[in-house]
């Protein structure tokens, strides 16, 4: 699997950088559809495994064709449809539907290289449903987005266990999808809700109005309240001996400097915010399967926010800057590459680059 997740990731990265280059429904198919067919295990070029150009006759219609179908066996079992990365997907949910009933697959893919929506039957058999049971964005990605891509995999496709997740993720993301919603803007329905078992009064339009800016500010300070409580949960084991330097001047200067001290007074000037443990912690859940957790320290500063090994300077993995409207992480590679990003969660991107950086400093013995 990690393997997988890596050649996804991999992908998703040649994506972002070739994505400005692409402009036709060909170019979409050759660059982007085609090399993920191929991350999943599938020979693009064995008919017997895919064929292009698929004929699926619909209705009194003869020789429709759709861009692309999985085989199993003589039968196709997935029917992908693909668009043009410039293209909304939405408007052409209506031309997968027509092709899907006239063949044995149970699952179609609708798709404009970014994003891939998977439809199947689950409110009626052999009509495929209006809305999708999973949309994975190759922009966007998840770890939870990949597993569940890694079901589709040759090696581990069954059309079977598929559909028994399809119905939990149908119904599992649109309901984020509502809450989602009611967290960025509360419905009067929803505020009508919330207000039930704490007021008792009649729910007029004015009261839900009044009430309308309290409910948004309840369910920020309650999420950031889950968020800090595992961002707390997850710092426990190693908080107790993290030590702190005062602000980094030079480098190399410094970081002999710091390797001397064992324990340094913090600097009243420096406050360490929930956006750094954040990044720290995501730093740690990336380094988790090759490197114990407790064998990853930080060190905060005015200017920036150390990741390190082992508690030296000298192991110092990453730097986040993460205090204003240009966020970036540093990695401690032989260029020091330094990466701009957008939100917190992009570090994630740059999982293969934070190990390979922490692979060579484990195999470093300071003295």
């Amino acid at each position: 699997m990690e393997e997988f997740k890596q050649q996804i990731r991999s992908l998703a990265n040649r994506i972002e950088r070739i994505k400005g280059n692409i402009q036709t429904e060909e170019a979409t198919k050759t660059s982007l559809i085609m090399p993920l067919i191929q991350a999943l295990g599938y020979d693009i070029f064995n008919p017997e495994e895919l064929i292009p150009e698929f004929v699926a006759d619909v209705g009194i219609k003869k020789g429709e064709k759709i861009d692309y179908a999985i085989m199993q066996g003589e039968e196709p079992v997935i029917l992908i449809e693909a668009k043009s990365i410039n293209e909304q997907l939405a408007k052409h949910d209506s031309q997968l539907f027509r092709y899907f009933g006239t063949t044995k697959a149970k699952f179609a893919i609708l798709t404009n290289g970014i994003e891939y929506k998977f439809f199947t039957d689950l409110e009626e058999q052999n009509r495929m449903d209006q809305k999708p049971f999973f949309v994975i964005d190759m922009l966007d990605l998840k770890d939870v987005d990949i597993i569940e891509l890694a079901k589709f995999r040759k090696a581990d496709f069954d059309v079977n266990n598929v559909l028994t997740t399809a119905s939990e993720l149908k119904y599992t993301g649109e309901i984020k999808q509502y809450l989602t919603t009611q967290w960025e803007e509360p419905s009067d329905d929803f505020i009508r809700v919330v207000l039930n078992d704490i007021y008792q009064g009649v729910k007029t339009k004015k009261v839900i109005d009044n009430f309308r800016d309290l409910v948004k500010k309840s369910l920020n300070q309650y999420v950031n309240d889950k968020v800090n409580d595992k961002l707390q949960k997850a710092l426990n084991s190693s908080t107790e001996n993290i030590v702190n330097t005062p602000p980094i001047v030079s480098i190399e200067a410094q970081e002999e400097k710091e390797e001397t001290q064992v324990e340094v007074k913090r600097d009243d000037e420096i406050h360490t915010t929930e956006e750094e443990i954040e990044g720290y912690v995501l730093v740690k859940l990336i380094l988790k399967d090759e490197i114990d957790p407790s064998r990853v320290f930080y060190r905060d500063n005015k200017s920036y926010f150390n990741v390190l090994l082992d508690n030296t300077i000298r192991k110092w993995i990453c730097r986040l800057g993460l205090n204003s409207s240009n966020k970036y992480i540093q990695l401690n590679d032989v260029n020091r590459t330094s990466i701009k990003i957008n939100t917190i969660n992009d570090i994630l991107d740059y999982k293969n680059e934070i190990l390979e950086v922490a692979r060579q400093f484990d195999q470093v013995s300071v003295k």
